[in-house]
């Protein structure tokens, strides 16, 4: 890959990073403060283990979508754009997964406290089902449809 397309490629990454970062870091936030609430005491076993999964799924993603900036930082003019280009770009699609799974995590924790069990099932399942359709199907439907973007460099 020639020094303008890694270049674009990593100036790309970086910039979807900013997005999800933002996103990730104001889900971290509500999450920590959930246990100083007054109602967090009430939270079943159960209830209280979903919250810690998305907790530790919040700081997984924080991990994820923040790695790349350190790979940089740490690889700063050892000419390892392609591997970086290639890590962040792992990284990065591991975050969206974890991320996936921890809004879900949240909004299931959130159904089963105000309206039970069935809400949170029903609710969780549509969540991942949305996730999977919006950043999984859609995308891999169409790359099939136009695989002539690959060839050309345009994707």
């Amino acid at each position: 890959m020639d020094e303008d397309r890694l270049r674009r490629n990593w100036d790309d990454l970086l910039q979807e990073l900013r997005v999800s970062q933002a996103g990730v870091q104001i889900l971290t936030g509500f999450l920590l403060t959930v246990p100083f609430s007054s109602r967090f005491g009430d939270l079943s076993n159960l209830q209280q283990a979903i919250y810690a999964v998305a907790v530790i799924g919040s700081v997984v993603t924080t991990a994820l979508v923040v790695a790349p900036v350190a790979f940089h930082r740490v690889l700063f003019r050892e000419h390892a754009r392609p591997w970086l280009v290639a890590a962040g770009n792992r990284c990065a699609l591991a975050g969206l997964f974890t991320l996936a799974l921890t809004v879900c995590a949240v909004l299931v924790l959130v159904f089963d406290v105000v309206f039970g069990d069935l809400a949170a099932v029903v609710v969780g399942a549509g969540c991942l089902l949305l996730f999977a359709v919006l950043w999984l199907g859609i995308p891999l439907l169409m790359g099939r449809r136009h695989p002539a973007n690959e060839k050309s460099g345009t994707a």
